[in-house]
């Protein structure tokens, strides 16, 4: 299952800024649902920015902080929720140099 682009715009608050989560691709999997999102800083040392976050979150939507990790299984359906996400693939692209 993929999604991204919520409706309700997310927020986000780092010790550099906070902001909105411009755009989100997400999966569920079976021990949770891995997500990248596109951080977009509005207020703080930071405004006018944009970051990556890699993350995740549990079945019930928490946040986790610990390490993202990705099956190889699980790509092909983060590639597909990552179509939505027109901003973030271009930053993503950058990265691997596309």
């Amino acid at each position: 299952m993929a999604s991204s682009s919520h409706a309700a715009a997310k927020t986000f608050s780092l010790h550099w800024g906070s902001g909105i989560i411009e755009e989100e691709a997400q999966i569920v999997t079976a021990y949770h649902c891995p997500t990248i999102q596109l951080l977009k800083f509005t207020a703080g040392a930071a405004a006018g920015s944009h970051d990556i976050r890699f993350c995740h979150y549990d079945h019930h939507g928490r946040f986790q902080r610990s390490p993202l990790i990705i099956d190889e299984k699980d790509l092909p359906a983060l590639r597909k929720a990552l179509a939505t996400t027109p901003k973030l693939r271009r930053m993503l692209a950058r990265l691997v140099g596309r």
